[in-house]
């Protein structure tokens, strides 16, 4: 196959992890991939690290922005069409594949408008306004949670990719043989940490110390490293808070529980190590969907859920103390969630993309 596999992702770590998963998947088979990004998001500085060749449109999100923003959207979407449509006539890509960001209303119509066969893959368990739109233009309409297009659609549950070392990472029942002392806590917040999660979990802590024993990991984000180490000792609780955990892999393996926001990837990759979780969406989120994706957990018996304007010490506190009375709920907990995990997601994911691929050759 000498044309590309074209591959839109960008912004976040939701949209671009899947994406590179599906990316390094395809090049192992050697087979040619281009990726579609912005010059802004994450993909940015990711993806040219990994030897990928990169084409940026100029395109970013309309949701909660000024009045300017909105008039200026037709030109700006414009010229990311025509950016967009220059690539598929540079690479002719042989089949393009949609996993989420502002590049792919653009990047999915340039596909559509060049007849090149469309891909998407939508990482939510509630499908943006874009997925929905290209999912009456795309040959094939994969989604990781079911349902996540409603019944007028005809999507196929797959998961979403998830790194390969997280995937490895052993079983609940492995992890947990023999294992005594502190319950060990991982409180993450994203790449750009929580700021609600920083300031409320050092103080839930302090009211458990009396009764709990723990071990607390977490991750605050760059911007509010110093503010979380604060919180923390103002609490008079000693963690380790760093800004940025590198190898998320051994950090859920160690983890007995993670508190967190419900991303998409962060709700696969819970269920892709299968462990514990208390979950607090974040209720700024596009359609409310980190709520929809809590409860693909939740509904398991795998995760508990505190909305945000819940969220307080007090009540986090109270879920602490009736999830850690003992290891032995976090372990079923944990195996509730292994039962959920999409281990082939990537794999099917490049099947239907060599599949439509065979097709056009």
């Amino acid at each position: 196959m000498s044309r590309p596999i074209l591959i839109m992702a960008g912004g976040t770590g939701g949209h671009v992890f899947p994406a590179l998963a599906l990316a390094r998947l395809l090049r192992e088979q050697s087979l040619p991939v281009i990726w579609l990004g912005t010059a802004r998001g994450m993909e940015s500085r990711v993806i040219p690290a990994e030897g990928i060749p990169i084409e940026r449109l100029s395109v970013g999100g309309l949701r909660g922005k000024g009045v300017l923003t909105w008039v200026a959207a037709p030109f700006r979407l414009s010229l990311a069409l025509v950016q967009a449509l220059r690539v598929m006539w540079r690479y002719r890509p042989v089949v393009v594949v949609g996993l989420g960001g502002f590049v792919t209303g653009p990047g999915g119509l340039a596909a559509w408008l060049t007849r090149r066969p469309l891909v998407i893959h939508e990482q939510n368990a509630v499908a943006g306004f874009t997925n929905r739109v290209l999912a009456h233009l795309a040959r094939q309409v994969l989604e990781a949670f079911p349902g996540s297009f409603g019944h007028d659609v005809h999507a196929r549950a797959i998961g979403n990719p998830v790194r390969a070392d997280i995937s490895a990472v052993p079983p609940p029942a492995e992890r947990f043989a023999g294992r005594g002392g502190p319950v060990r806590i991982l409180v993450i917040g994203g790449s750009q940490g929580a700021t609600r999660l920083n300031a409320v979990v050092p103080f839930a802590l302090k009211r458990v110390a009396g009764s709990l024993a723990f071990d607390v990991r977490h991750q605050a984000g760059e911007r509010w490293i110093d503010a979380g180490r604060a919180s923390y000792a103002q609490a008079g609780v000693r963690a380790d808070v760093r800004p940025f955990i590198e190898d998320m892999s051994e950090a859920y393996g160690w983890a007995d529980l993670v508190i967190c926001r419900a991303g998409a990837l962060t709700v696969s990759e819970l269920a892709a190590v299968g462990v514990a979780a208390i979950l607090v969406p974040f209720p700024g989120s596009v359609d409310d969907h980190q709520a929809y994706n809590a409860q693909y957990l939740v509904r398991a018996g795998a995760a508990v859920v505190i909305p945000d304007r819940e969220l307080s010490a007090e009540r986090l506190a109270a879920e602490l103390q009736r999830l850690c009375a003992g290891r032995g709920q976090l372990l079923a907990m944990a195996e509730r969630a292994r039962l959920l995990a999409k281990p082939r997601a990537a794999d099917e994911l490049a099947a239907s993309c060599l599949e439509l691929a065979r097709r056009a050759a």
